[in-house]
């Protein structure tokens, strides 16, 4: 819902006439935790990462605030964690760890879950490892990614072979977050290694790539006790016009094609199936790289409270280097979204707040 009704409801429940409870989502039993993806912190190129197209965050409770998101229970807990924003996933995993450490010791939490867009997908399955390894329990409950590269983006090749375009990429981030980035412990290339599947360079010394990382942090019953995935694709013009920064060169990816493997040398598992211009990716992921865990159906209801569930016609994928040919190429429950419609970038229509108000019910179900 909108936050035009927030007031009116207070308002009420002042008089007597109302009560505290919400009309959208069951407070989950344990905290959740948001992980952002690559190049954001507390905001993506301007926006609030995690906000609405007015820059309200997602999890802000109508018992904390006016501006609130009132599809929340009043006494939902919620914490948006900020790592480096560029940096491979086994760094930024190990800061999203300590970060939830000391957000779970300040609330007095035992366990938390999860959600993380794009490479905070990646990065949750890190954080969720050390958080076992260091608490010798399974500290995650649910884990819920949005739009990850789990098995690579052909974007993060390009720019590493110095394709047309790249500088004005390099440019337009540092433009965007000067020292943030080029700062202490940021490390461009590195985040972008991290995002090709295949280990990048045989000459560097070290073993970068999602397939890599991918065995060093597996979907593991002990490190999370529910792994979940949502798929986002877009076409064409159709793309937030905020990822201009690679919408001149990628329109379309061609992400449904089946291969397990880099078959087509283009930075992520599966290969293209012969036609770029479908709903097969979401301007920066193809849908051959997105699902982990169950996939997950996303309803908006023009009229009731918006809907997350198991998409049934869909098996679970536990090793998620070896994904069925369903699983790559099935365009089943893909939200008609691109990569940054999801979060807070605009401008778009989609309503944010009920959206993850939506991920909060489904995670309620399980703990």
């Amino acid at each position: 819902m909108k936050n035009i009704l927030t007031p009116l409801l207070l308002a009420l429940c002042v008089l007597g006439l109302g009560t505290p409870a919400q009309a959208g989502a069951a407070k989950t039993k344990y905290p959740v935790v948001f992980a952002h993806g690559l190049g954001g912190f507390d905001d993506l190129l301007g926006y609030n990462y995690w906000g609405d197209d007015y820059g309200m965050f997602v999890g802000t409770t109508c018992k904390s605030a006016w501006t609130c998101n009132d599809d929340l229970d009043y006494n939902q807990q919620s914490f948006a964690a900020a790592v480096q924003p560029m940096q491979n996933s086994e760094a930024r995993g190990l800061a999203l760890a300590n970060a939830i450490e000391g957000y779970m010791a300040s609330v007095g939490a035992t366990r938390v879950n999860l959600i993380g867009h794009s490479q905070g997908g990646l990065d949750a399955r890190k954080a969720a490892k050390v958080l076992y390894q260091r608490k010798g329990y399974t500290v995650v409950s649910v884990l819920v990614s949005v739009s990850s590269p789990h098995r690579g983006s052909p974007v993060a090749k390009y720019i590493l072979d110095l394709k047309p375009g790249v500088t004005n990429v390099i440019a337009a981030l540092a433009e965007y977050y000067g020292n943030i980035v080029y700062g202490a412990g940021n490390d461009g290339y590195a985040a972008a290694k991290q995002l090709v599947y295949n280990d990048y360079s045989a000459t560097d010394g070290i073993t970068t790539g999602a397939k890599a990382f991918n065995l060093n942090n597996p979907i593991d019953a002990r490190y999370a006790s529910r792994y979940a995935s949502l798929l986002t694709a877009q076409r064409g013009s159709s793309v937030n016009p905020a990822l201009y920064l690679v919408k001149k060169y990628f329109y379309d990816i061609d992400g449904n094609g089946y291969c397990v493997d880099d078959c087509d040398n283009d930075g992520a598992a599966g290969k293209g199936n012969g036609n770029a211009d479908e709903d097969d990716d979401d301007g920066l992921v193809g849908i051959n790289s997105q699902q982990m865990g169950f996939r997950l159906k996303y309803t908006n209801n023009p009229f009731v409270f918006d809907s997350v569930v198991d998409d049934k016609a869909i098996p679970y994928l536990a090793d998620i280097n070896n994904p069925s040919s369903l699983q790559m190429t099935s365009g089943s429950s893909v939200i008609n979204q691109d990569h940054v419609d999801v979060v807070g970038v605009g401008p778009d229509t989609f309503d944010e707040p009920e959206f993850y108000a939506a991920i909060f019910q489904y995670i309620s179900g399980f703990n």
